[in-house]
């Protein structure tokens, strides 16, 4: 009697491999600027790599809010600040087509929530304006900011409820600089015209004396001692629009003042009395002096710094 043969050994193809594992989600960014993708600083180009928005539109976007009011420039300059700096990379040259399909794959899927949140924005904007146009009431720039405010709050919510990354990425982003803007509008008035630098007028007599005394940053010193308030038939009216900076302001012992302010950020200090305005007599011993008729009438509008009206 035999025995049955053993059973012969399976053989394996030596060309085989086991199957490659599906590739996992891809990796989001973190919120750098850009060492590749820059004009100033590399904001834009590193908000558009962490929400896939092409920085093109960051960039139109920064440029509206600088001319609207100017905290384009503030909210830019913030994040420059904050944002850390990427690492350089070897340059590789790539087509702007190739980088912007890179961006939409890593950040994920199309979601229609951004696309319906700006049409939404727009509208709510467009309203706004009519109603500012033709109607009696002024929203100003903290109500345009609030209601885009409101408008991507809701387009936040509605993407919590939806897929794709993308959705909520360029809405935070969008929020953020939304946020700022509003800060800075409630924050103001603020004022970038008239140049840059230290200032200091001194006019020696009433009709010497500017409308308008206007800084956009730096420190600025309007002296009007000198001016002799004896024989004025009218009030001396004078305005001061400063930025940025210390503002000083220096005013006849004898002179009545009516003082109006409207500041921003920092400290007010007027004749001493802390932070307030309204009507202050003089403290000289002239006959025109503490007789109810201001000499001067002067209207402050100052953004962020100390403002200081003194005697002399």
């Amino acid at each position: 009697m035999t025995s049955a043969p053993p059973p012969a050994e399976p053989t394996v193809d030596p060309s085989w491999e086991p199957p490659t594992p599906p590739p996992g989600p891809p990796v989001r960014t973190q919120l750098r600027r850009s060492s590749t993708d820059r004009m100033i600083g590399g904001v834009c180009g590193g908000l558009a790599d962490y929400s896939g928005i092409d920085p093109l539109l960051w960039r139109i976007g920064f440029v509206a809010l600088a001319f609207a009011g100017g905290s384009g420039v503030l909210v830019y300059l913030l994040l420059w600040l904050l944002m850390p700096h990427a690492d350089r990379a070897p340059v590789e040259r790539r087509a702007p087509l190739d980088r912007m399909a890179e961006r939409r794959a890593a950040a994920g899927p199309r979601s229609p929530i951004p696309g319906i949140t700006l049409a939404g924005l727009l509208i709510v904007i467009g309203i706004l304006v009519l109603i500012t146009r033709y109607s009696t009431w002024d929203v100003g720039p903290r109500g345009f900011f609030g209601a885009a405010l409101l408008v991507v709050g809701l387009g936040l919510v509605a993407a919590a409820f939806s897929g794709g990354r993308r959705a909520r990425g360029g809405l935070i982003a969008l929020g953020i600089i939304l946020s700022f803007g509003l800060i800075a509008s409630a924050s103001g008035p603020w004022h970038f015209g008239g140049g840059v630098g230290d200032r200091t007028y001194r006019p020696a007599t009433a009709q010497m004396v500017r409308p308008v005394y206007e800084l956009g940053a730096g420190d600025l010193t309007v002296d009007l001692s000198n001016v002799n308030v004896s024989d004025l038939g009218a009030p001396i009216r004078t305005k001061v629009d400063h930025g940025v900076g210390d503002l000083t302001v220096v005013v006849p012992d004898s002179a009545d003042v009516q003082i109006n302010v409207d500041q921003g950020i920092g400290n007010l200090d007027v004749f001493d009395s802390g932070a307030t305005d309204g009507f202050f007599a003089g403290t000289g011993s002239a006959a025109w002096t503490d007789d109810g008729h201001p000499e001067f009438i002067i209207t402050i509008d100052s953004g962020a710094g100390d403002v200081e009206v003194s005697r002399a």
